[in-house]
């Protein structure tokens, strides 16, 4: 499977509207044309909460689909929010929007569990149902820890190893959690949302001691800038 390369920016756009409440596919287009010229945007996430994708109607978020596809003209991937409350509609709904240009998809939990919770394997069952629907390219979502639509740890990994899913979108807004959960998830599932590089022809890999320039300019191998050693003054 061909896997989004998202290590970079990924904006997640407000849907443009004409003064009559209509959407504006014109200005759509214009926008996305715009986010894709900026250097490091890896792909435009539409139709979530900032888009008001649950809104829109079916008409109208599948021609906002295909509006962003056209404009980027394969520049980038579009990840299109897929919302539906049940799983068949969830994966329906996946599988118009993979027709309409979209290649990847950002799985809302079902809302109804917002309140009341979910059923032991359901929330792995609507990861795999929308990936062999649609074959977009799937990535966990979840609400706050506040909310009964927040996973636990084991499924969060149980959907993060699953075939189709290839990168997270942590909502629990729990840094504690985030500490705790996300390293557990790179362990189970290390080469997700990782596409493979190339290397020319004829390259030998690089040593680790050469393989990132960026340790001799003052920078981890992830490009984090390094501390700089704190030098005490004199007494």
């Amino acid at each position: 499977m061909s896997v989004m390369d998202l290590r970079g920016l990924s904006p997640a756009p407000v849907t443009v509207f004409t003064r009559d409440g209509e959407v504006d596919y014109a200005a759509n287009a214009q926008l996305a044309k715009w986010l894709v010229s900026i250097k490091g945007v890896k792909s435009l996430v539409i139709l979530g909460h900032a888009g008001e994708g649950t809104f829109l109607t079916v008409e109208e978020r599948l021609k906002l689909i295909k509006t962003y596809a056209e404009a980027v003209d394969g520049a980038v991937p579009i990840i299109a929010g897929v919302t539906g409350e049940g799983t068949r509609v969830a994966a329906q709904e996946a599988k118009a929007s993979k027709a309409a240009g979209a290649t990847g998809a950002l799985v809302y939990p079902n809302h109804g569990w917002l309140r009341f919770g979910f059923q032991k394997g359901a929330p792995q069952d609507r990861y795999k149902a929308i990936w062999q629907e649609s074959g977009l390219e799937c990535i966990l979502f979840q609400y706050p820890d506040a909310t009964k639509a927040s996973y636990d740890l084991q499924t969060q990994i149980d959907i993060a190893t699953q075939e189709g899913v290839v990168a997270t979108k942590n909502g629990v807004r729990n840094m504690k959690r985030w500490y705790t959960e996300i390293p557990e998830i790179k362990k189970a599932a290390p080469t997700r949302g990782r596409p493979p590089r190339r290397r020319a022809p004829g390259r030998s890999p690089p040593s680790p001691a050469s393989s990132s320039p960026n340790r001799r300019a003052g920078a981890w191998a992830d490009g984090r800038s390094r501390p700089r050693p704190i030098r005490r003054l004199p007494p």
